[in-house]
């Protein structure tokens, strides 16, 4: 519609506009995909036994999977069906596609150089997004995930066909669960003991941790690494802070846990130099929010779980199925230090400055993370007589939807399981949402109020 002079011409507004704050939309799609899950779930056909798992497991589970979580409070290997499996299976690609899609989604309307490099022909100015457009970034989302996890899926056959003598049919439906599983960062496995089996077998832990990272990166990082992969130069600023504060916790992760339980004897110790290397490197990995696990979590010191705790609230990229408050927020936080520990007014990062709405942006999403892992702490706390550093560990794995226990989670009672189905919501959209909302209610006042500084410290 063209302007007409003398008339104010309200702007178009676009699918999400019209469908709701688009916060309200991403929450009200999950809450109803756990409900139908939870509704499945609780069939007595989903179960071995033939009886309904009940309320709380069926929630418990499909929050889990929706959530892309991977906590669970029975042994998926022998309390679910294949009914049961197959639906979790089908949860944890739904809430992988869905996170996947609605955070880029949102991360188009509040970045006009996401715009330009989805190539979505967007006004910046209404943050209008229309139907082909959103189906764009479907259907990119889809062809990205269907094709690593085909890749993973094809690797692990392989290996249990060849290394095991696994047949055919179980070995392609053991793959693709596991597959599905790692690239959604969904942490469910098909065995009682996660895959601690299969600790010392490179050709299985190798494709499952490289299908956790990949789906940990983000769609628009995907995007663009498909696009330009050998032109780094023309890299956003948030492909390179993803990939290098990625990498540097790739590092970090693995060396810290290989060298703080290579002498533990109920871990790493018993098992060779290169056993030890590969569990340390996989354990490193996993608190991506990856979730599996090959030695028992329960076993491990202290100051293993603690670095763990820090690995798995910091969590993925944006955009991917991978939860924490993201790298991009910790990297924006450390930049944020380093400027003012240096007297620098602007807060920069590759030859670009962060903007001030940003920083608060991220300064906010990780305080209130960091409240709410508090608070859901010291709740949980007064519910069971667990140690504090078992039940931080399983609040940070529910919020930050990574999957990983120690084993606290049985010794629970029923609302503590209720509470952390809960927070694994919260955690999977908490970050996405808050940060969409932030972004959105930006606003420009006509005036200043006086500076007045405040005794800090």
């Amino acid at each position: 519609m063209n302007d007409v002079p003398g008339r104010s011409v309200r702007p178009r507004r676009g699918l999400l506009a019209a469908l709701g704050r688009p916060a309200r939309v991403v929450a009200v799609a999950f809450a109803l995909a756990i409900v139908l899950g939870t509704v499945l779930l609780a069939l007595p056909i989903a179960t071995e036994s033939g009886r309904s798992a009940g309320l709380v497991n069926a929630l418990f589970t499909a929050s889990s999977a929706v959530s892309v979580t991977g906590l669970s409070i029975v042994d998926t290997a022998s309390y679910w069906s294949t009914f049961g499996e197959i639906t979790i299976l089908v949860l944890m690609q739904i809430g992988g596609f869905g996170v996947m899609t609605l955070a880029s989604i949102l991360a188009v309307l509040v970045s006009p150089k996401l715009r330009l490099r989805f190539n979505l022909t967007v006004q910046a100015e209404t943050a209008a997004l229309t139907l082909g457009e959103v189906g764009r970034v479907v259907i990119g989302v889809v062809k990205l995930s269907l094709f690593f996890e085909a890749v993973a899926a094809v690797a692990i056959a392989l290996r249990l066909v060849l290394g095991y003598d696994r047949s055919v049919g179980p070995a392609a439906y053991e793959s693709v669960f596991h597959a599905v599983s790692a690239f959604n960062n969904g942490g469910f496995a098909l065995f009682s003991d996660s895959l601690t089996r299969y600790v010392s077998d490179a050709w299985i832990c190798v494709p499952i941790a490289l299908a956790v990272v990949i789906g940990s990166l983000g769609f628009p990082v995907l995007l663009e690494l498909r696009r330009e992969l050998f032109q780094p130069h023309l890299w956003s600023l948030h492909t390179r802070l993803t990939l290098g504060v990625s990498g540097i916790l790739l590092v970090v992760g693995p060396v810290l846990i290989t060298a703080m339980e290579w002498n533990n004897s109920r871990t790493l110790g018993t098992l060779s130099i290169p056993d030890r290397l590969l569990a340390g490197t996989f354990h490193g990995v996993m608190p991506r929010s990856g979730g599996f696990n090959t030695i028992d979590i329960g076993a491990m010191n202290t100051e293993s779980l603690v670095v763990m705790d820090g690995l798995m609230f910091i969590g993925g990229g944006s955009a991917s199925t991978a939860g924490g408050i993201k790298v991009t927020t910790f990297a924006i936080l450390a930049l944020v230090i380093a400027a003012e520990i240096r007297g620098e007014p602007e807060v920069k990062a590759l030859n670009r400055q962060i903007p001030n709405s940003v920083q608060r942006q991220a300064l906010t999403v990780a305080l209130v993370s960091v409240g709410v892992i508090v608070v859901t702490t010291l709740v949980l706390l007064s519910l069971t007589d667990l140690p504090l550093d078992l039940v931080l560990f399983e609040t940070i794995s529910a919020f930050a939807t990574c999957g990983l226990s120690t084993g606290a989670l049985n010794e629970m009672p029923a609302a503590a399981h209720i509470i952390l189905a809960v927070l694994m919501f919260a955690g999977r959209l908490g970050p996405i949402t808050l940060a969409t909302a932030l972004a959105t209610k930006e606003r420009n006042r006509r005036y200043r109020l006086p500076e007045e500084r405040p005794i800090v410290g």
